[in-house]
């Protein structure tokens, strides 16, 4: 069985000194790849309230300025569980943010493992969401 769905998030690049603060994807189609700070807006929230929020749960830190950078989307299909496939239409807002405070470290309790910083020389493509490259190289970075 296939299941179609949309999903639309925003999420954030956060780049200081060329490194990139990602997080670990704990489940869904992306699971155990390098994302980008973010996710889904709730029920009468603002993009940029989502984009503050989910920075906050998933890296621990206060967004202090943001530009709005693009908006993009992929479609992937995974598999969900042993008898169903999703069929899911990726939309992200992606903004340039400028944050402050501590690196969480611990899981978020709903689909990130960690918050960590990375040399932006070393990622490699197949460790790293759609929209994580997608933003890397339209801001001129090359990946392995």
């Amino acid at each position: 069985m296939i299941v179609k769905n949309e999903h639309i998030g925003s999420y954030g690049i956060i780049i200081e000194n060329e490194e990139i603060i990602l997080i670990k994807k704990a489940c869904g189609g992306y699971k155990g790849k390098l994302d980008l700070p973010g996710g889904g807006i709730e029920h009468d929230e603002t993009l940029v309230a989502a984009l503050k929020r989910e920075v906050m749960e998933e890296a621990g830190l206060k967004v202090l300025e943001y530009h709005l950078f693009d908006v993009t989307s992929i479609n992937i299909t995974w598999q969900m569980d042993k008898d169903m496939l999703e069929d899911l239409h990726h939309i992200g807002i992606l903004y340039t943010v400028k944050a402050e405070g501590n690196l969480k470290i611990d899981p978020d309790g709903i689909d990130s493992l960690w918050a960590k910083k990375y040399k932006i020389s070393e990622l490699k493509k197949d460790d790293l969401t759609p929209f994580t490259i997608y933003a890397l190289e339209k801001l001129g970075y090359k990946l392995k």
